[in-house]
């Protein structure tokens, strides 16, 4: 396994959290005797799943776990739209993309709190809180704007066939949650979020443990 491989290991956020009393039950549920302790059957799962972890995540690609339903915006698109769109399919970013369709840059939550009228630039909450003052209209900054304004550009992109151990890293790296999935041409074809690598690895290492 290499640097990348590892730093990309240790930085998905999957907590095992297996109790005793899970290790119990799962020994009442094995027909016959077993000449091991409570503690030692814990220890080998423990074991057993990162290993299955990191094999998974070494060889699974980005097209295997990526979501195809990709909700985007174009380059003059309203924020009032885009917000509305994002708040409609219950999604933290969208690609941004111009007129060959091709990306052109991301916008998130964090960049509508970044051009906003908020002392706090990080935070939803410094949005409720400022709002709750009532002095001013929090959105006067960017009432007007496009998504071009505010968007992060260039975006940060994986091919189809990136390891999920890569873009794993990458999240950590570039303090990013989602990224985009081109294809050969440029074009859009999915997007990875933080979740879905947890998401797929978990029910990787179910079947296969």
């Amino acid at each position: 396994m290499s640097v990348d491989d590892k730093k990309g290991m240790k930085e998905l956020p999957v907590d095992i959290g297996i109790s005793d009393d899970d290790i119990y039950a799962a020994m009442k549920d094995i027909q016959g005797y077993l000449d091991i302790t409570p503690a030692d059957l814990k220890e080998i799962y423990t074991l057993a799943f990162r290993h299955a972890l990191e094999r998974i995540t070494r060889f699974v690609k980005a097209n295997d776990i990526m979501t195809r339903q990709v909700f985007f915006v174009k380059r003059d698109t309203p924020l009032r739209v885009v917000a509305a769109l994002m708040a409609e399919r219950n999604v933290s970013g969208v690609p941004v993309l111009d007129d060959k369709e091709q990306i052109a840059g991301m916008i998130s939550e964090k960049d509508f709190l970044t051009h906003m009228g908020t002392r706090d630039k990080t935070h939803f909450m410094s949005v409720i809180a400022e709002y709750l003052k009532g002095k001013d209209c929090l959105s006067m900054p960017i009432r007007g704007q496009n998504a071009e304004d505010i968007m992060t550009s260039p975006a940060v992109c994986v091919e189809e066939y990136t390891p999920v151990s890569d873009i794993a890293a990458l999240f950590t790296e570039r303090v990013i949650n989602r990224v985009p999935v081109i294809n050969h041409a440029g074009y859009v074809i999915g997007i990875i979020s933080r979740a879905d690598i947890v998401r797929a690895a978990l029910v990787k290492t179910k079947t296969e443990i």
